[in-house]
């Protein structure tokens, strides 16, 4: 009961939804109707993910403060074989939410002279991956998934990072990385003073940056839940639709956002009956796979090396789908 009351009430904050709802009925608003369903979703899930940002933010920010890229790097060097691309993957969940700002410290790893693979192996966990998704998904979808999906998340991280490696593939690598000497930049001890006010400066920063994406993404989340028939949803993504699993795929692709621009909309997705796993899917190919990621991941390796990148992540990302939809029931 403790559990549910964490999920439900502090991590998916219901007591909100409620408090919303009766605010927009007390100022004559019919909740009941499609334009104030919408507008309680929209507020609701605003204010919700907002909260749950900025508390993540500053606590992930926090810990990150004890792990700068000559730390983490040396950390890594510690490890060898399928145990460094498990420990860069790991580290990919302590550091930036979205891929973008993610390929800065993938260049500076690649440059510091680390694996190719185990490189890769961070650039796919990092925004697929990460403390707030694990608190988020629990208050969305339960611990059991949240669980399942951070998981395979690390999987996925791991098994392309170690097929990256196996290619040989270190001349993709544009030459003014690999000639790039890494800079032994000398780790100033922070006190516990700076950390937290890094972690507040890390809070604002980020939520400028991600706030209009989640403005979209709850707006996308109210069309769906209120307005879109679950009939056409379910006849596109759900399981009447053999290729739901790689639409929702390439549909993910070209729209640009983090974890948390993408809950609302797989909130409002679940409650129109899609599976699980093409869900999820969805959500590992914004977060991953973004346009602009990939552009600016361009600068640093060679096409070959990307072209590869993109289709390790794609398949591993729907047979992700296919799996949890084949198991939905189990959970």
């Amino acid at each position: 009961m403790i559990w549910d009351w964490i999920q439900k009430q502090l991590l998916g904050m219901k007591w909100l939804e409620q408090a919303v709802g009766a605010g927009l009925r007390a100022v004559g608003v019919d909740t009941a109707s499609r334009w104030g369903a919408s507008a309680q979703f929209f507020v609701y899930d605003v204010i919700k993910i907002s909260i749950l940002l900025c508390v993540l933010i500053y606590i992930v920010s926090y810990i990150q403060s004890f792990f700068p890229p000559e730390r983490s790097k040396r950390l890594i060097g510690h490890f060898h074989g399928i145990g460094a691309n498990f420990a860069a993957a790991l580290l990919g969940t302590v550091t930036p939410f979205c891929s973008c700002s993610s390929i800065p410290l993938f260049i500076g790893f690649t440059s510091a002279g680390l694996p190719l693979g185990v490189t890769f192996s961070f650039l796919i966990s990092s925004p697929m991956v990460d403390l707030g998704s694990l608190m988020l998904l629990t208050g969305v979808f339960g611990s059991k998934v949240a669980i399942l999906y951070v998981a395979i998340g690390l999987l996925v991280a791991v098994v392309g990072g170690t097929l990256i490696e196996r290619l040989h593939m270190e001349d993709e690598v544009e030459a003014f990385i690999r000639n790039a000497s890494a800079s032994a930049l000398e780790e100033a001890q922070m006190t516990t003073k700076e950390r937290l006010s890094y972690a507040k400066e890390q809070v604002q920063g980020t939520f400028r940056k991600v706030f209009p994406y989640i403005l979209i993404g709850v707006g996308i989340g109210a069309v769906i839940h209120n307005w879109i028939p679950q009939d056409w949803i379910e006849t596109i993504l759900g399981n009447r639709n053999p290729f739901g699993v790689v639409l929702a795929v390439l549909v993910g692709i070209p729209i640009y956002a983090d974890i948390f621009g993408t809950i609302p909309i797989a909130e409002a997705l679940l409650y129109k009956g899609v599976p699980l796993g093409t869900i999820l899917s969805f959500m590992m190919a914004v977060t991953t796979l973004s346009v602009p990621s990939l552009i600016l991941l361009r600068k640093a390796v060679r096409p070959k090396l990307l072209a590869v990148f993109l289709m390790i992540c794609m398949v591993g990302i729907m047979l992700v789908g296919y799996g949890f939809n084949a198991i939905e029931f189990l959970i």
